[in-house]
């Protein structure tokens, strides 16, 4: 039997191929950006036509690298951005607008004026997520208001949406020629229009905002197989059996599926989340309620989340808005070459503050300057950015759980950053473990596929190939720690009521 399964991750700025043999090892991976169209301030956009071009790109060359051929690979687990929304004909295949990317804000007045009449909170209890522009619903409906014809379109089931595993698995199995239009419960999850306790969609939420029913995917399981590969022709006839949002992918790949478990992935943002089991699970210090996974016709297990929204881009942003570095491996030695952040500290709420705060009125600042900092200050305010916001969420955590954690493991291409890994676990005061495999987000749409076609048997078998690399022990005093902590929570109000109708004319958003 074919025991090779390979994980496509589409992610938000680059979408990948990688081959995984039947232990998990990584043996193969292609990688290809895709553009960041800003098209003015809050908005943020991707051509969805080049994720598809892409994603058969990668897949070719990764199967080529290790000459394998498609009756070689057992399966294939998509792993994708989360949130960002694309609507296409379902006759021509052609999306009718650029995919809105999670990080867009352009439907924040629309959010405004629904938390405005029902509260931040409002469909919560249905969804599991307070009222943002974060979510997909509110992105669908503005390209249904906002592209002609697209609302009449939508009614006589001429249009789909998706994010961007309906997308993929879509083309993957044929697109306007019969491709499967489905998405899986975490994804579905992320929208603002699923019932958490049905996994449904909520009748009530698609009347909020006038989304039609017959443009949304069917919601299936994270691991089932739900058809083959039909394009591109390298990879015809493997079957895809996996789907997973990015952060409960890398929550799988991590071998945390049990309640109490945690992983904090750092990548574009960074993800933290907690497992609850099959309890829904409230929470009431600013973190959201999700789908950890479901395979096949078992019970969804559920997880508590806080979401950052800039972490690794604020490096990206470094590089190419500023010139600071030119290539984004670079920040470490550059944060490195100074002994600390010379009193500075950089908040990156480019667009608003996410979990624990959910503050849409923030703007990123950068607050302590004076004539001594650097860029080399500036480079190491920024990483410890990252640092700062994952112990705000870890806080709410211990908040709703009423436990600390004893450990926090992490993974995603900033944790190659052995500084900021140090500083992390220093400002957190517990161990940060880093495993050998850090391309969890992958591995664990890999190992969803591979479960559902028999390459492993169990869950039991999986976490026997979690592997510990390097554990970064705390080493700062705790007094020292208390003092950068205040300091960081000034900063993050001084963030804050920035965005009011003076900020937004000057913006261009109104």
């Amino acid at each position: 039997m074919a025991e090779h399964v390979i994980a496509i991750d589409q992610g938000t700025t680059s979408t990948r191929a990688i081959v995984f043999d039947g232990e998990g090892a990584l043996i193969a991976t292609a990688q290809r950006e895709h553009e960041q169209i800003f098209p003015r301030a809050g908005r943020v956009e991707h051509d969805p036509v080049e994720i598809w071009t892409n994603t058969e790109w990668v897949l070719a060359r990764a199967l080529n690298q290790v000459g394998l051929s498609a009756a070689d690979v057992a399966a294939i687990g998509v792993t994708n951005q989360r949130e960002t929304a694309i609507v296409w004909d379902r006759r021509t295949g052609r999306p009718i607008h650029n995919a809105l990317v999670w990080q867009d804000t352009r439907t924040q007045p629309a959010i405004d004026r629904l938390i405005d009449a029902h509260g931040v909170d409002a469909f919560a209890d249905v969804t599991g997520l307070p009222l943002a522009s974060y979510f997909s619903a509110s992105k669908i409906a503005w390209i249904l208001d906002n592209v002609d014809g697209a609302r009449e379109a939508a009614k006589t089931g001429d249009l789909l949406f998706g994010t961007p595993d309906t997308w993929i698995v879509w083309n993957l199995t044929g697109g306007s020629d019969g491709g499967i239009h489905i998405t899986d419960v975490t994804n579905a999850s992320r929208t603002l229009l699923m019932d958490l306790k049905t996994l449904d969609w909520s009748d009530e939420m698609l009347q909020v905002w006038d989304i039609p029913r017959e443009m949304l995917p069917e919601i299936r399981s994270s691991s089932e197989v739900y058809g083959e590969v039909v394009q591109p022709r390298v990879a015809r006839g493997i079957r895809i059996a996996g789907i997973l949002g990015d952060q409960q992918a890398a929550t799988f790949g991590q071998a945390a599926f049990d309640a109490g478990q945690s992983k904090n992935t750092y990548g574009t943002g960074n993800f933290l989340l907690v497992g609850t089991g099959t309890e829904l699970v409230r929470s009431q210090a600013g973190l959201i309620t999700t789908v950890a996974y479901r395979l096949g016709d078992e019970p969804a297990h559920y997880a508590l989340e806080g979401s950052i929204a800039v972490t690794g881009s604020l490096v990206q942003w470094l590089r190419d808005n500023l010139g600071i570095i030119s290539e984004s491996a670079e920040v470490e030695r550059l944060a490195r070459s100074v002994e600390d952040n010379g009193g500075a500290y950089f908040v990156p709420a480019f667009s608003g503050l996410f979990a624990p705060y959910w503050r849409p009125d923030a703007r990123g600042a950068l607050v302590g300057l004076t004539r001594y900092v650097t860029k080399a200050h500036i480079a190491r305010a920024a990483l410890e950015a990252t640092a700062f916001q994952t112990r705000d969420v870890i806080t709410a955590v211990i908040s709703d759980t009423g436990r600390d954690l004893d450990e926090l493991r992490v993974d995603g291409g900033m944790t190659r950053n052995d500084m900021l890994m140090q500083f992390q676990a220093d400002i957190l005061g517990i161990p940060v473990i880093r495993p050998k495999v850090v391309e969890t987000t992958a591995l664990g749409a890999a190992y969803a596929a591979g479960l559902a076609v028999g390459v492993w048997s169990d869950k039991d078998a999986l976490r026997g190939y979690w592997q510990e690399d390097r554990r970064f022990e705390p080493q700062m005093d705790p007094d020292e720690r208390d003092r950068r902590c205040r300091l960081w929570a000034k900063a993050v109000e001084k963030s804050m009521g920035w965005v009011d109708d003076d900020a937004r004319v000057l913006a261009g958003t109104v």
